[in-house]
Formats: structure tokens, C-alpha cells, sequence
């Protein structure tokens, strides 16, 4: 079994050096880039081997010249309208497979409404996107190269035409399908590329495995808090069959909430009436990335009072490179997270029951910080030491240096 992944990591590899060369993109994509983002290794402590093959899909197995595929399309610009913007323009390897803003530029530097999460391990979630509107990776992949914010597309058939146009994917896409280039294989192939890019091996990892000297005592300190006092496990759930430290579910947990969210919630319900119900559906994409609805969150989908506000909790690796934090990118620390949940949030009708005050000391904030730092997977350790560096600063609001504990 390790001999023939071997063998598949190799031959994905190759795929992907002929692929650039011979789809023109040679020029755009540099071997670094090709390089990093390559395929992950299985064989990382804390992989959830079981729960990798469960997601994926039976009508879209893995195969090398599907990943390879995937991966010269991921950073192809020809994907969208204006030709510059990428799937990697807003999920960089390099920075965690986020873009580090606030929320996301796309074509002609239209600015979006929400923050891009991060591709890795979005295998595993149950549902993506903030709102959980998308059930699948495929599905994913669809949405931002249609979307006008986004990528900009037009409609599939256009996307499909200008691939159809290039001899050479025309050529890899018989090979890795069996057929001419489609929308659907499109996505097929974009979603088993993203499915190679998990996360794992972290000095947490290694302490849940055993190794007690993996994390030091603020961290030892900060994991017992996440379990306890600060109640963070209640969202963030954690086991080792799902190492992830997300529910996949969505709460209200107080972010830049405001009294017009509500008034907007009763407002866009009346929209959804039974005439308007089928075109709604239709813009749910839009609303979620281009209008202030985005701050509705999994109310857009759902259109149940619970869900108003509601944003999907996400998974807590590698916090330290895929910087600001929140659906809306409103919190630049991760001590501004850990302070807005000390407060309870911001109070409003729809806050979940799990958010309170939580009275904490400074000192445990410090610790639950230093153990969020050990969920960085060796490739991030040394962007994560500096982002933890500057956070700390930015926390204290003055240059001095961290606790010579809390980041090694």
C-alpha cells in the first residue's frame, strides 16, 4: 500500500510538469509554485485515515491525471473573466490557501463580502462555503468561477468553450475522464485536486499521540481551558476519528452583529415568497458574496429565524497563516478572537446558548493562544512563529517581546 502511493505521488508529480507545459501556463506557473502546492503525504501524525476515504466520493475517485488536472486548472487565470484572477488568487498556499485580507478581491478589484477560507482539510467539512451552501467539494468549485464578484464567468458554456479551445486540456481531460472537456468534470477535477491538500502532523498532534514534551506548559495550560472553562470543545469539537475542531454545524456567536441584520432578515424573508422562491435560490451565490446579505450568514440558505446570523464554525489548523479571523475577517489576532468570546460575543436575540462570558484572565488568554499556536503543520511552523510574534505585539499594543514559552 505505501509502495503504490508512492507511486501515485510520483506519477501526479509528472503529470502536473507536462500538464503546465503543454496548456501554455508554463509562463504563469513557477516551479515553486507547482512544487508547494503539490499533493500531501498520508503519512502525517494525526491523519484521519478512515475518515479521508469516507469523503471521498464514489462518483469522483482519485486518480493522478485528475489531480494533476485540478491543479493546473486551480492556478490557471483562464478560468476567469478578466484573465489575472485564479482559484489561488484567494486560497495561496503559501499563505495557509487563503489571501490574508479581510474579505476577498476578485475580477476588476471588486470587493467581496466575506473572508476565503482555507482549502485545507475542506475535504472533510460537511458542507462549505461561511453558510454552508455548497454540500460537496465539486459543488464548491462551480460557484466562485460563475460568480460576478469572483472570477466572473458568464455561464459554464463559456468557461467550457474557452478550454475547448486549448488542444492540450481538450487532451488531458479524455485522459483523466474519458471525454470531452464539461463544467462538471471541471469541478470534478478542481474538488480531487483540493482533496490532496490536507493538514496535519502538528506539535498538538504529536502530544495527542504521546510525545507529552510535543507542546509546553502554556499550551498544556491553553488545551485544558479549550476543553473546559472556556468551552471552546462545545463548537470546536475534537476526537481522534475527527481531528478537525469544528461541529460542522453554524451558530450566531455575536460577530459584527448590528440591529439592522434583523430588519434585513425580515425583509429578505418577504422576498422569499412562493413566486420569488425558485429565482431566490438562483442568487443565494450572489447575495452570500456581493451584498450585505452576506452578514445574514446560513439565514441566506435556510431562511429559518434560528439560522439568522449563523456562520459554519471552522476548522482551527494553522491559524497563524490564514490571518484575519471571522466570516468577515473583523478580528486581526487571534487574541481578538479569544477576547470576543471572553465577552460572550456581542449580544443579540439570535446568539447561540453555548456563547457567554467566560471570564478569563489575561494569563489564560495568553494560554489558549499558545495552544491554538500547536495546531501549525511543520510546512507553516516558521510563517506561524512570526505571525505569533506580531500578533503578541499587537496585543500588548507595544513592542516587547513574547513569553520565551508560549511560541517554540
Amino acid at each position: 500500500m505505501q509502495h503504490n502511493r508512492k507511486i501515485l505521488r510520483r506519477t501526479i508529480l509528472v503529470s502536473l510538469a507536462i500538464l503546465a507545459t503543454a496548456c501554455g501556463v508554463g509562463s504563469r506557473i513557477s516551479r515553486a509554485t507547482l512544487s508547494a502546492a503539490a499533493p500531501k503525504s498520508e503519512h502525517q501524525v494525526g491523519f484521519p485515515a478512515e475518515l479521508y476515504a469516507r469523503s471521498i466520493p464514489a462518483d469522483n475517485p482519485q486518480t493522478p491525471a485528475k489531480v494533476a488536472l485540478g491543479q493546473a486548472l486551480f492556478v490557471d487565470p483562464r478560468l476567469s473573466a478578466d484573465k489575472v484572477q485564479r482559484c489561488e488568487s484567494c486560497h495561496d498556499y503559501t499563505r495557509g490557501f487563503t489571501d490574508q485580507r479581510k474579505t476577498s478581491v476578485g475580477v476588476d478589484n471588486q470587493l467581496g463580502q466575506r473572508n476565503a477560507p482555507t482549502i485545507l482539510n475542506a475535504m472533510f467539512n460537511t458542507t462549505l462555503f461561511w453558510d454552508g451552501r455548497a454540500s460537496s467539494l465539486e459543488e464548491q468549485a462551480k460557484s466562485p468561477i460563475l460568480n460576478p464578484i469572483e472570477m466572473g464567468m458568464t455561464s459554464s458554456d463559456e468557461v467550457v468553450a474557452r478550454l475547448r479551445a486549448i488542444p492540450a486540456y481538450e487532451e488531458r481531460f479524455r485522459r483523466a475522464f474519458g471525454r470531452e472537456v464539461n463544467f462538471d468534470d471541471i469541478a470534478r477535477a478542481l474538488a480531487s485536486y483540493e482533496r490532496t491538500q490536507f493538514s496535519f502532523d502538528s506539535a498538538f498532534d504529536h502530544f495527542i499521540a504521546g510525545d507529552s514534551g510535543a507542546i509546553d506548559g502554556s499550551a498544556k495550560r491553553g488545551w485544558l481551558l479549550f476543553t473546559g472553562k472556556a468551552r471552546c470543545v462545545s463548537c470546536h469539537a475534537f476526537s481522534r476519528e475527527h481531528p478537525l475542531f469544528t461541529d460542522d454545524r453554524f451558530h450566531n456567536t455575536g460577530v459584527s452583529w448590528r440591529a439592522s441584520i434583523a430588519t434585513q432578515a425580515a425583509a429578505t424573508v418577504t422576498a422569499r415568497d412562493q413566486h420569488q422562491i425558485a429565482r431566490f435560490e438562483q442568487q443565494i451565490d450572489r447575495l452570500a458574496v456581493g451584498t450585505s446579505a452576506s452578514e445574514l450568514g446560513r439565514f441566506v440558505v435556510t431562511g429559518s429565524k434560528s439560522d439568522i446570523a449563523a456562520f459554519r464554525t471552522p476548522d482551527l489548523r494553522n491559524l497563524l497563516v490564514t490571518e484575519p479571523y471571522f466570516h468577515d475577517g473583523s478580528a486581526p489576532t487571534l487574541w481578538d478572537v479569544v477576547a470576543h468570546f471572553n465577552r460572550g460575543g456581542v449580544r443579540n436575540p439570535f446568539l447561540d446558548a453555548a456563547i457567554v462570558p467566560l471570564d478569563l484572565s489575561k494569563t489564560d488568554e495568553d494560554d489558549l493562544v499558545a495552544f491554538l499556536a500547536t495546531l501549525t503543520s511543520p510546512e507553516y511552523e516558521d510563517a506561524a512563529k512570526m505571525e505569533y510574534q506580531k500578533q503578541f505585539k499587537a496585543s500588548r499594543n507595544v513592542l516587547v517581546a513574547a513569553p520565551a514559552e508560549a511560541m517554540r
